[in-house]
């Protein structure tokens, strides 16, 4: 498994690639945002560690300009950056998890491990209800008219209400299924990748226009049309 670790501070960027060469993985590091941006767009990897306090580019922009090509790599931030907006706004620009520092470099490795082995089984290539179709090795959905591309996180979400069309999840369900390493239960980060869904999917105003829908006090559901 090939790594690719978007980080300046030398001694934090030594521990991780120590860590994770024992742990068995390949680490490529990059020392600033712009080199780290040019290594996701132009090479194949696995798993991005992203840094957000990045000289040249931040690691917001790092991952904004990332996902804007279409680029789904999963990708955990690591950094100092431990308030809940940041959080939230780390997965608001396509972040799959995020671990604050400091850190213990295997709960590190128990996040890369959880990101890379959370997929559909590999001998299903296509989950499909009513007008929602999931293509899970491009992670391109199609909803009516609309297609989009969805980081592996959005993915899960979305899978996993289609698995039961109909059934509705609280948000602690979602939470536990989809980011099965402990969040606060009080955290509106569910509510935020909905919310980056339904912009991907929008076809029309209101709930009508997504194939999500919010249960008011309960949690969500997938639409089920006639």
């Amino acid at each position: 498994m090939k790594i690719l670790l978007i980080e300046d501070e030398p001694k934090i960027a030594e521990f991780v690639i120590k860590g994770l060469a024992l742990a068995g993985y390949e680490v490529t590091h990059a020392d600033d945002g712009a080199k780290g941006l040019a290594s996701i767009l132009e090479s194949t990897h696995d798993l991005v560690i992203l840094d957000l306090m990045l000289p040249k580019l931040n690691g917001f922009e790092v991952l904004q300009q990332a996902r804007a090509t279409g680029n789904t790599v999963p990708v955990i931030i690591l950094s100092a950056k431990v308030d809940l907006p940041d959080r939230l706004m780390g997965f608001d620009k396509g972040a799959d998890d995020y671990l604050p520092k400091p850190f213990f470099v295997e709960e590190l490795v128990a996040r890369i491990k959880a990101l890379l082995h959370r997929k559909t089984p590999e001998q299903i290539q296509q989950i499909s209800v009513n007008h929602l179709s999931l293509d899970v090795v491009s992670r391109k959905v199609q909803w009516f008219g609309t297609t989009a591309l969805m980081s592996q996180r959005e993915f899960s979400l979305l899978a996993f209400l289609a698995r039961s069309p109909g059934h509705i999840f609280s948000r602690q369900q979602i939470l536990k299924h989809v980011w099965d390493i402990g969040f606060d239960p009080e955290t509106n980060v569910v509510d935020v990748c909905v919310l980056r869904i339904k912009r991907k999917l929008a076809r029309g105003p209101g709930e009508q226009g997504s194939p999500i829908e919010s249960v008011r006090g309960v949690g969500y559901r997938l639409r089920v049309e006639d």
